[in-house]
């Protein structure tokens, strides 16, 4: 089975009067937004202006200095973090490989969320790896280590593992990272099917032209508290 494309719509995200600070700078303040499945948002803005922190405080990594942030109905800093595994999937901005692992066995991480205590990944589990991995343009090589991989391959790497989490919503941060012109084509196509099957998606991004062609939104950044 196919985890890639066979996720039903699910609930959204939604952020009310949120304000993202570090230490006695505040770089988004009273944010208030709303992603439903189907949506694709882009953040937009330079380096430093909280793109990273926002996503991570949508995500529930870190606390909020004032506002609230819900996953459906649910406030996220109420619900444990395998419950917000299955729901939501955050991208890093970077991967570190800190065992010796196959492509395939870095790809399989991503149904943790989905297995018993004492589970081992089933036939299907394999099978869903395998679909995301050739998604991400990475069929054939499953067996080859992770750490051998070019920072493109390892980024998709990373995608593919999370299209095998299988969340209902995606928070991306740069996922053009390392990617040649090629590969940021592949990568975002498979994005936009994926909010066509009914999955929300926010992601960080640098390039306008690419926010025009696939958002179905943008939030634009200044650093400064605006957006």
């Amino acid at each position: 089975m196919n985890a890639v494309t066979t996720k039903q719509p699910t609930d959204g995200l939604r952020c009310a009067g949120l304000t993202v600070r570090v230490g006695t700078r505040e770089l988004v303040t009273g944010l208030n937004m709303a992603i439903q499945p189907g949506d694709f948002v882009c953040i937009l803005g330079p380096n430093g202006v909280g793109k990273t922190l926002t996503l991570h405080t949508l995500a529930g990594l870190r606390a909020a200095a004032s506002g609230r942030v819900q996953l459906g109905n649910d406030d996220i800093d109420a619900l444990d973090r395998p419950v917000i595994a299955r729901r939501l999937g955050l991208l890093l901005q970077e991967q570190e490989d800190a065992f010796p692992v196959t492509v395939l066995e870095t790809a399989l991480l991503g149904r943790q969320a989905r297995l018993g205590f004492w589970q081992w990944e089933t036939d299907a589990d394999r099978q869903a790896a395998t679909a995301a991995l050739a998604a991400m343009d990475l069929a054939g090589l499953e067996q080859r280590p992770a750490a051998t991989l070019s920072g493109g391959e390892r980024r998709r790497l990373a995608l593919a593992t999370l299209l095998v989490q299988d969340p209902g919503l995606l928070l991306l941060d740069e996922p053009m990272n390392h990617l040649d012109p090629a590969h940021r084509f592949v990568v975002l196509e498979k994005l936009a099917q994926l909010c066509a099957a009914g999955r929300g998606i926010i992601a960080s991004v640098h390039d306008p032209a690419l926010a025009a062609r696939y958002a179905t939104a943008v939030l634009l950044l200044h650093g400064d508290g605006g957006w």
